[in-house]
């Protein structure tokens, strides 16, 4: 997994979790109750957007950003995960079962922990620039020889 993986999982992620608690909750719009229910997910959605174009715009501040919101995902998504598992004997206010629910719920943990690992790895630096590093330290060693041993840089 990459930041890049990481980051277009946030837009993913973003726009659906809101988008899937509202159809979700559709059948409960009209109560009070269902507020903070939907609004974690808004909240979420929204941190994990602005991650992204943080990211985008910033790689360096933006995967600190992007590694927050995806930590808050993971835990938000296992304590979800586990009370629909905890409860599959009673009714889901989705329009599917509640075994369909633990199992998208389950597999979204599942792809919130491989971009919060995404995030956290260390970005590789480019092999023709490790090589190019290498290289050129070679040469200042041979320089410094020659230099030493004849007093010039010529041969």
């Amino acid at each position: 997994m990459s930041i890049a993986f990481s980051r277009r999982l946030a837009l993913i992620f973003g726009i659906l979790l809101p988008l899937a608690e509202l159809v979700r909750r559709s059948g409960q719009l009209g109560s009070a109750a269902v507020i903070p229910h939907l609004l974690d997910d808004f909240l979420l959605g929204g941190s994990l957007l602005y991650a992204a174009a943080l990211c985008r715009r910033d790689p360096r501040r933006g995967r600190l950003y992007l590694a927050a919101a995806w930590g808050a995902a993971c835990g938000m998504g296992y304590n979800s995960f586990m009370w629909q598992l905890l409860t599959l004997d009673q009714p889901d206010p989705a329009p599917i079962s509640s075994a369909a629910v633990a199992a998208v719920k389950g597999i979204g943990l599942l792809l919130c922990l491989a971009a919060l690992l995404g995030c956290l790895r260390e970005p590789d630096a480019a092999p023709h620039r490790q090589k190019k590093a290498r290289y050129g330290s070679g040469l200042n060693l041979i320089s410094l020889r020659r230099i030493e041993e004849t007093g010039t840089m010529m041969p």
